[in-house]
């Protein structure tokens, strides 16, 4: 059943159009992602969905409430991490979990959420004096403190190092594995696909492609690549074989581009037949982040700032 559902919304900044008539529903129980880069639009949509920004066109429906209109109503059923957020350095832990449970009238215990996070030790310590991990652990426990049904999380594991970063990831499987929805935005492609039922890849404020990580990559058509460093001789007699698309060479490195279960086997035979001599040998899957290369026509880049 879908929980939220978002309608041609628009929202502008003075000249600038954010968000172009994004279209969205989302099931209960499922991590939806929205993936792009800085400035394609996704803080400005969730801000939107969380009632934060009052549209300039469309419609929203969350928990069957509209947003910017029924706030109230609708911050006793939701947890929100924003993009940024600022603490008073001098608050402890404990301290603001009870004063974000003070805004609820059916709170969870935060004690056990900071069990859960594996903040417990932490509880008397300033938030200054946490991690950058840490921080972003007390950013989701302040987001469930209300016990939402939906919990939002924008861009929640930028800045965290690669092994900080799986972690979250488990932690947040948790969240649907209890039976929360949860709709994430992300820079990082790789977690959108670890992640996510399904993803919306969007662009200068567009919608371009919405469904599973995998439905993504299949439908954009992309290849399966084998690189190698070596010299062939006949680079038209290797497009022959069965499953080869392409063939690229470019200063001692060959890419084979091509699709089916036996194009490496193929590939390989081939150069050994022919006793041609290679090494490195590499074979890489198309991924999500090929997907948004052969659907937006750009290069994707991480942006962390």
């Amino acid at each position: 059943m879908a929980i939220v559902e978002v309608r041609n919304v628009i929202k502008n900044y003075g000249v600038l159009r954010a968000v172009d008539g994004i279209s969205l529903s989302i099931e209960e129980g499922e991590i939806f992602g929205m993936v792009g880069p800085n400035g394609a639009g996704k803080t400005t949509t969730v801000e939107c969905i969380e009632g934060l920004r009052k549209p300039d066109g469309g419609t929203i429906s969350v928990l069957g409430l509209e947003p910017y209109k029924e706030r109230a109503k609708l911050y006793e059923l939701i947890g929100v991490q924003l993009q940024e957020t600022s603490y008073d350095p001098k608050i402890k832990v404990w301290e603001i979990c009870n004063l974000f449970s003070s805004f609820y009238g059916n709170p969870l215990p935060y004690s056990k959420l900071l069990e859960r996070f594996e903040l417990t030790e932490k509880r008397n310590s300033y938030v200054s004096r946490l991690s950058g991990g840490q921080k972003q652990k007390l950013s989701i426990v302040l987001a469930l403190i209300s016990n939402p049904r939906i919990v939002f999380l924008d861009e929640l594991t930028t800045g965290l190092d690669p092994l900080a970063r799986r972690s979250m990831w488990e932690l947040i499987r948790g969240l649907r594995d209890e039976g929360r929805t949860v709709f994430l935005t992300t820079h990082y492609m790789e977690e959108a696909e670890y992640l996510c039922s399904r993803v919306a890849i969007v662009d200068h404020g567009k919608i371009v492609a919405l469904g599973t990580p995998r439905s993504l990559i299949e439908s954009s058509g992309m290849e399966e690549r084998i690189i190698f460093e070596g010299t062939v001789p006949n680079i038209e007699e290797l497009k022959n074989i069965k499953g080869v698309l392409d063939v690229q060479e470019n200063q001692g490195e060959v890419a084979v581009y091509g699709k089916g279960a036996d194009l490496l086997q193929n590939a390989v035979s081939y150069l050994q037949a022919k006793g041609i001599s290679y090494k490195n040998l590499q074979t890489r899957t198309p991924n999500l982040e090929d997907a948004f290369l052969k659907l937006t026509g750009r290069k994707y880049e991480e942006d962390k700032a």
